[in-house]
């Protein structure tokens, strides 16, 4: 099967709404590009923020050391040096490294499997890593050689090294990683004391306090159609990270077959149920990241018993054959406006 139309369109899964006003607030805006995509910061100023070059140089820098820590992309960083490895090998990485790898093994467990850090070998397999798309569509023989290459209990944590108990043990840390990012900007505006902020990195975004006129941020979330961006909801999530995932953005087709970006862990195939997309409220952006990740492998049914049992604030759109429908976990409607 030749692949004759790929489609990335890396578009943020949600849309900022700054609400008009008679005058311009006084606000600090940032933008800049990472992680494959693009940032977007507003910060309410202070007398103890930077300069805004010198603000953003920090922020940049911050954001570069993220990437030079768990991008799969660069060869020589600290979670491409561990792929590298052989087995029983083991490499030094940093606190923060240790810290994402922490959160996806604890997530893999929450979620009985759904997010896997180690699916590595099977997203590349079919096309949504580093490596070149597939000519044709991936065997069961070639994905089970892939689901081989897995398992969260062949790595170990030993102090700050990793240890690999597998030779073809293949992390990927995309799944978290970019929520870890939000976290991270946002660390650095609470350095400096802002009162009010809004940090978004592809679409996953952490927001604080209010804006400088003393209205609450407004975030919309968006129809998951490729059609373009619609409004699908509003709400007002006061201090809190909020995390999107959908298989609208990020997929190829072939001979009239839709291949999500989006593989489920356990069976080594792209999903194709019909939740299409996942919105979760949390205090951290990297775990929102993980779970809205999780919950698109999950399903509906099965995302809307985690969040029960998680006590979780998420929202589901699901595919129908007219339109979409959308689910509200108890603890995400205080947050509808």
């Amino acid at each position: 099967m030749t692949v004759n139309s790929i489609k990335l369109l890396l578009l943020p899964a949600l849309l900022l709404f700054v609400s008009a006003c008679s005058s311009p607030e006084p606000m600090i805006s940032l933008s800049g590009s990472t992680m494959g995509t693009t940032y977007h910061i507003k910060v309410v100023p202070n007398e103890k923020l930077p300069e805004p070059q010198l603000l953003q140089a920090e922020i940049d820098m911050a954001l570069e050391v993220v990437n030079d820590q768990m991008s799969t992309y660069r060869p020589d960083s600290e979670l491409s040096k561990f792929n590298q490895l052989q087995i029983q090998q083991r490499v030094k990485v940093s606190a923060d490294t240790i810290k994402v790898i922490k959160e996806g093994m604890r997530l893999y467990k929450e979620t009985d499997g759904a997010l896997d850090i180690t699916l590595g070998p099977v997203v590349n397999l079919w096309g949504f890593g580093p490596d070149k798309r597939p000519i044709t569509e991936p065997s069961q023989a070639q994905i089970d050689a892939a689901k081989s290459k897995m398992g969260i209990n062949e790595l170990s944590i030993s102090g700050h090294s990793l240890i690999k108990h597998n030779a073809d043990l293949y992390i990927d840390l995309s799944s978290i990683a970019k929520g870890f990012g939000v976290d991270k900007i946002a660390a650095i505006l609470d350095k400096y004391h802002a009162s009010g902020y809004l940090v978004e990195i592809g679409g996953e975004l952490n927001v604080k306090g209010t804006k400088a006129d003393h209205s609450p941020w407004r975030v919309a979330v968006e129809q998951p159609t490729s059609e373009g961006q619609v409004v699908q909801q509003v709400i007002e999530p006061g201090t809190m990270s909020l995390a999107t995932s959908g298989d609208y953005r990020n997929f190829y087709q072939e001979n009239g077959e839709r291949f999500s970006h989006l593989i489920d862990p356990r069976s080594g195939y792209p999903i194709k149920h019909k939740l299409a997309s996942a919105t979760v409220l949390n205090s951290s952006c990297m775990t929102a990241d993980g779970y809205a990740t999780a919950m698109m492998v999950l399903g509906t049914e099965a995302s809307l018993a985690l969040a029960k049992e998680k006590h979780l604030a998420i929202m589901l759109i699901e595919k129908q054959e007219q339109g979409f429908k959308v689910y509200y976990s108890d603890a995400f409607k205080a947050y509808l406006k």
